[in-house]
């Protein structure tokens, strides 16, 4: 009877670290912007709209994010970075956010200009 109770508990445990790998998504994401404390904006906003990890490449400007698809989007992620100020593949960063960065993190923004 013990065995049993053991392989149980082991295919319950099983059954569940499997179910949270296959809601994991990773995939990237192009992120206008410079420098380090970009990095950390980015990074951050990422996290905040539920990205469990989240990586900002300075030189490509690519965000990987990894998150689970059960609890946030590729779209929530990039609106939550656009809401720090940086423009995304999808979304301009609001104008206030980018005006309030520090002067280093103000990127050429074309997207603004038009």
């Amino acid at each position: 009877m013990k065995n049993i109770k053991s392989i149980a508990t082991a295919l319950l445990m099983f059954a569940g670290i499997t179910a949270s790998y296959a809601a994991s998504k990773t995939e990237t994401i192009k992120v206008s912007g410079n420098c380090s404390n970009c990095e950390k904006t980015i990074e951050k906003a990422a996290k905040g709209a539920g990205a469990d990890k989240a990586k900002w490449d300075e030189d490509t400007k690519v965000l990987t994010v990894t998150y689970d698809d059960q609890k946030t989007s590729n779209d929530a992620i990039q609106k939550k970075v656009a809401a720090s100020g940086y423009d995304t593949e999808k979304y301009v960063g609001d104008e206030k956010a980018y005006n309030a960065l520090h002067s280093c993190c103000q990127y050429d923004n074309k997207k603004k200009a038009k």
